[in-house]
């Protein structure tokens, strides 16, 4: 039988046609006026898409070097600060301040849990310089209550910097209101392009604290992207089809809502969490377990498999049968998990596809008692209770 593959991985996740499109006919010279132009646009749309009034840089980069950005931008060697680590990417928040010579201190959540706020709250010291966390591990499908941390840190003077690559269009963010200072995104998330670009918003105090700070950066001197970003320019050659692609999703995000980019903005993230919820449902009529129950994240679901059984035996199956793919967890939590990714260019039909293939595995691979239509009923009730309230 004819097999269409589906990629259901929370990064890199499945490319918008239109971005792909514009991608392929970016033949322009970055040192243009037509560049200029395009990247002027693209740089005014980041921000209404972020929520924040702050600027917003883009650059060539993973998310990942947008993390080292932040670190070495705002950090000198001997700086006190404090990471939120709950899974694998709080765990590079840990490797990149300590490879930029900062004593770290951490508060620790076991995976698939989110922080407590009071040890979050006697954790926080007056030397402390900077907190970094994510709003979304992805490696546990987890979310982190980004609002009642940001709170707790402006009773300090310290800089609250949130990974939201996965975040991002997949979370309501209020980024000026609760006062978060670098929220970080990535191009191969809910901005449906491929990965290669990362975006950060930085705040005016950040601003200030990069003019003390002693930390070594070249490439990714984030002074130079905002002297250059203000003609319409990066400090170095950009990935130029990247954004253009990423000016082609921001203007259908905003087609999603009539021509309103921030309505579009709250329409993605509201599409993710009811794909997200109905996800959820639905293997939980199979008989699944929820990995993050009590903190679960839209941008993906985690899940445990019955105790004997390999999680990467369902993304085997998965890909094997069906040619969709998903994630097994990573590093510790391998073979213990799977997780589906419900950010940017998924709709509640790609839900239904899921579990539906769901249905036939978890019965003829796993030998759980399953009768079909079970999961996919699930995910149903949840959209139909979606609709009927509005979302």
């Amino acid at each position: 039988m004819i097999r269409k593959t589906r990629l259901f991985t929370p990064g890199p996740t499945p490319l918008l046609p239109a971005a792909q499109f514009a991608m392929a006919a970016a033949d322009i010279h970055h040192r243009t006026p037509e560049f200029r132009a395009m990247f002027q646009k693209v740089l005014a749309q980041l921000k209404v898409f972020v929520g924040t009034k702050n600027d917003v840089l883009l650059l060539s980069s993973s998310g990942t070097g947008a993390m080292e950005a932040s670190v070495s931008n705002l950090t000198s060697p001997g700086d006190r600060v404090l990471v939120l680590s709950a899974g694998k990417f709080g765990e590079r928040w840990v490797g990149l301040a300590k490879a930029f010579g900062c004593e770290v201190d951490v508060v620790s959540a076991p995976y698939g849990q989110t922080f407590d706020l009071e040890a979050v709250r006697a954790a926080l010291k007056p030397e402390h310089r900077v907190v970094f966390l994510q709003a979304t591990e992805t490696s546990t499908a987890v979310r982190h209550d980004v609002e009642g941390i940001a709170k707790l840190v402006r009773e300090t003077e310290a800089l609250l910097v949130v990974d939201g690559i996965t975040g991002l269009g997949t979370t309501h963010f209020d980024v000026d209101g609760w006062g978060i200072d670098v929220l970080i995104g990535g191009s191969q998330k809910a901005v449906m392009i491929p990965p290669g670009l990362s975006y950060l918003s930085v705040s005016d105090k950040a601003w200030a604290a990069m003019e003390t700070s002693k930390n070594p950066r070249y490439y990714f001197d984030l002074r130079k992207e905002r002297k250059n970003a203000a003609k319409g320019e990066s400090a170095y050659t950009p990935a130029v089809a990247l954004i253009a692609g990423l000016g082609a999703a921001l203007d259908y995000i905003a087609g999603q809502a009539g021509g309103d980019l921030e309505k579009g903005r709250i329409a993605l993230v509201d599409n993710a969490q009811v794909n997200a919820a109905a996800t959820r449902a639905g293997l939980v009529a199979l008989g699944f377990t929820l990995f993050a129950p009590t903190a679960p994240a839209a941008a993906a679901t985690a899940v445990a498999v019955p105790e004997g059984m390999n999680s990467g035996d369902v993304v085997k199956a998965l890909k094997t049968r069906f040619a969709l793919v998903t994630a097994n967890g990573q590093g510790e939590m391998q073979g213990k998990i799977f997780r589906v990714a419900h950010l940017g260019f998924f709709d509640y039909l790609d839900t239904v596809a899921l579990l539906g293939a769901m249905e036939h595995i978890a019965k003829d691979t796993l030998g759980l008692p399953v009768e079909y239509g079970q999961a996919v009923a699930a995910a149903q009730r949840v959209y139909a209770d979606a609709v009927n309230s509005g979302q």
